[in-house]
């Protein structure tokens, strides 16, 4: 059976700062995120299975990136853990959805640590085999899976 591979497009905003950066970037700003998930399997061979034909249900991979990165990230504030975010969050209202991670939120940082948060929880047959994220419309990181055994 041929392996294939599988494409979803995800888009969510976020906002972002980077601690102790030199550049424009330490300011918080905002970005129109654009993810791409990559999977990669046999498709199932079975005419009694509703998933017959398939690598993986969109619907299902859709579910599983929306629960562990689009309903956690979308309209989210991230910063790294390193940057004193204390006072930031006292603001009411303005700061209800916000991330602390244990690195500087970069693109190249945020694609890694999303390929950690989907890989695990991916059926035993179906691998992930790329993610890339648009930071903006012409700048992006990808991991492969290839890259990182």
């Amino acid at each position: 059976m041929p392996k294939i591979r599988v494409t979803k497009e995800f888009n969510f905003e976020m906002a972002h700062a980077l601690w102790d950066y030199d550049g424009l970037c330490k300011n918080i700003h905002g970005h129109s995120y654009k993810l791409f998930v990559t999977i990669i399997g046999e498709p199932i061979i079975d005419k009694d299975s509703p998933k017959n034909g398939m690598v993986m249900d969109f619907g299902d991979l859709k579910k599983l990136v929306n629960s562990v990165i689009v309903d956690k990230f979308d309209h989210a504030v991230v910063f790294s853990s390193a940057a004193p975010t204390k006072d930031l969050f006292f603001t009411p209202q303005m700061f209800e959805r916000f991330e602390i991670l244990p690195f500087q939120p970069t693109c190249e940082l945020l694609v890694a640590e999303f390929a950690d948060r989907i890989k695990p929880l991916l059926p035993p047959e179906v691998k992930l085999y790329s993610l890339r994220l648009y930071e903006t419309a012409t700048s992006y990181a990808e991991w492969f899976a290839a890259d990182n055994m």
